[in-house]
């Protein structure tokens, strides 16, 4: 392996676990397509080597990307590198998903963790890996279960630090309470550190959609935000994103990088490309100052209520990160059409269907006396299999449990047997990450967490703070937005983010103005918005002398006024959350 030089970019702790990282991560999603198509190998490594060259060692991979080519080509690149000074992360949990259907098959079994992790191992060509993310929280198997799996690979040595991705505060907790959490993984209580993902808005802030056209193979081509017609109602984003940029002196995309980090010194935004400039504009984020009156602008400037992807008002329930429409059904009084043919008269995949189990009736009949509460894994699941058949679906939206199982299981088994060295999660809710916590340690929790995705802030964040664990945010640039994806480029047909709701639908072009904003703001800081969005992030807390950009509360502030975060047209996400 021939010497590299390595330039030197800041490092940050990441939870309280141990786990140092570079402030600014390379998200390796995009280099086998989804967004764009993919790279061919060569210049995957290329973008890979010169990521490392420029300071980054905090590389973010998963076993669905590709599927599983991502790991492989990753696995070339450290090759390449010196082993000792990467920070690798990868995932499992998803199975897979379906685009047009605009759904995902989730697998949380503690016997499906460690073959994951044995086939990461081999496809990266590893001994351990540094942070093992939970994907996406499967809700048909406790956390703890899951958890219980995780801890056991940390315990074998093949997993160092355990994060999560997409988790509500709920689950958070739990998973935390087994295990320690170090980051948390979001597009956007515990001292856990946050990997924001998508800080560009999917490519939104960097133009994509609206300076560029959206390739006709990219995800992004069905994505709520950038179809639909919504693209061009968040267009006035980009526009502002645009505006501010231009005073800062940065392009909207590094503002929009430098907005993610300024959140604080224990975000970490992984923002991707498949080109070597685009990467050298994303480190050019931690050159841009922003002070709170920043932040303050570029928040009030993109607000997330602006950002369009649906006419209909839509609405969270509860942590768990369900989204349905404000007005419900209830079906309880229509026994006769409860087992009739309904759904089969109904788009499927646009109706969030719950039902409920653990309460058992002798006799069959409700009585307020003769009824006991069962939540032992095994009716659980009898219980699903029944529903289903009943129903006639190949799956249900919200399955309500009456009592949760606090065993940990599978994930505390491959931490004992030394498989894996810490465990993470990714997307998990605050109360499964702590009763997770309780059982093993949790070392990193992955969530989405960019200057249009900013949900996580007001319970996730602090959780995981308060628990030492790490955070991961996901697409700090926001899916590529802050980068100019869809906006100054265009977004690849055969991507994600042709689906993606901030880039679909006429929401990229409502989102623009955001992405505008955000360029006004650049060009004040001399930089472009994806670094300014990135830097947003990296000076949330005050702590912020050894980075190159540095932002005060006046630019926070202005930066948060310029992009607020009910301005960003379409939902954050093309799937409906199934992790909570």
């Amino acid at each position: 392996m021939e010497k590299v030089e390595v330039h030197a970019i800041p490092r940050v702790k990441l939870g309280s676990q141990g786990l140092e990282v570079s402030k600014l991560g390379f998200g390796c999603m995009g280099l086998s397509g989804f967004y764009n198509s993919p790279v061919d190998d060569e210049a995957g490594l290329a973008v890979i080597k010169r990521a490392f060259e420029s300071g980054i060692t905090f590389f973010d991979t998963s076993d669905v990307y590709g599927p599983r080519t991502n790991e492989i080509l990753v696995g070339k690149a450290l090759k390449q590198l010196p082993r000792e000074k990467v920070q690798l992360a990868t995932k499992f949990g998803v199975v897979g998903f379906d685009l047009r259907k605009q759904t995902q098959q989730i697998n949380g079994r503690p016997e499906y963790v460690r073959a994951c992790c044995e086939a990461s191992l081999e496809r990266l060509g590893v001994e351990y890996i540094d942070l093992y993310y939970q994907h996406r929280i499967d809700q048909t198997v406790p956390i703890e279960e899951t958890m219980g799996e995780l801890k056991k690979l940390v315990e074998e040595g093949k997993v160092k630090y355990i994060g999560l991705s997409e988790a509500s505060p709920d689950t958070i907790r739990r998973a935390h309470a087994v295990h320690p959490i170090s980051a948390l993984q979001m597009e956007w209580e515990l001292g856990i550190g946050i990997v924001s993902y998508s800080p560009l808005g999917r490519g939104f802030f960097a133009g994509k959609g609206l300076t560029e056209e959206l390739p006709q193979n990219s995800f992004l081509q069905s994505h709520p935000r950038f179809s639909g017609g919504n693209l061009e109602k968040n267009k006035p984003l980009y526009v502002r994103s645009e505006n501010l940029a231009m005073k800062h002196q940065c392009t909207p995309a590094q503002l929009a990088l430098a907005w993610v980090l300024h959140q604080g010194d224990d975000v970490v935004p992984i923002p991707g490309t498949t080109k070597i400039r685009n990467l050298d504009n994303n480190i050019g984020s931690l050159k841009v100052k922003l002070t709170e009156e920043d932040v303050k602008e570029i928040c009030d400037a993109l607000r997330e209520e602006d950002v369009r992807s649906r006419e209909m008002e839509r609405v969270k329930l509860g942590s768990q990160g369900l989204e349905v429409s404000k007005l419900g059904f209830g079906c309880m009084g229509l026994t006769g059409v409860y087992n009739a043919p309904a759904l089969k008269q109904l788009p499927r995949e646009k109706v969030q269907l719950a039902t409920k189990f653990g309460v058992v009736m002798p006799g069959g009949r409700w009585s307020n006396t003769q009824y006991y509460i069962n939540g032992k894994p095994e009716y659980a699941r009898a219980c699903c299999e029944a529903s289903l058949e009943r129903l006639g679906v190949d799956y249900i939206d919200l399955y309500y449990q009456h009592r949760i199982d606090p065993t940990m299981g599978e994930l505390k088994k491959l931490v004992e047997e030394g498989k894996v060295k810490y465990i993470g999660l990714s997307e998990a809710s605050p109360d499964t990450i702590r009763r997770a916590h309780a059982v093993h340690p949790i070392s990193a929790l992955q969530m989405e967490w960019s200057l249009w995705t900013r949900d996580i802030e007001s319970e996730i964040v602090p959780l995981c703070r308060e628990l030492g664990i790490g955070i991961v945010p996901y697409s700090p640039l926001g899916r590529g937005f802050f980068g100019g994806k869809g906006v100054v480029e265009a977004i690849p047909q055969d991507t994600f983010l042709q689906s993606h709701p901030r880039f679909s639908g006429g929401n990229l072009e409502k989102n623009r103005p955001l992405y505008v904003r955000m360029e006004n703001l650049a060009l004040k800081y001399q930089c472009t918005p994806a670094q300014l969005a990135l830097a947003w992030i990296k000076n949330l807390d005050n702590n912020i002398g050894s980075l190159k950009v540095k932002l005060t509360e006046e630019d926070v502030k202005e930066i948060r006024d310029a992009v607020r975060e009910e301005e960003v047209v379409g939902l954050r996400t093309a799937f409906e959350s199934s992790t909570w």
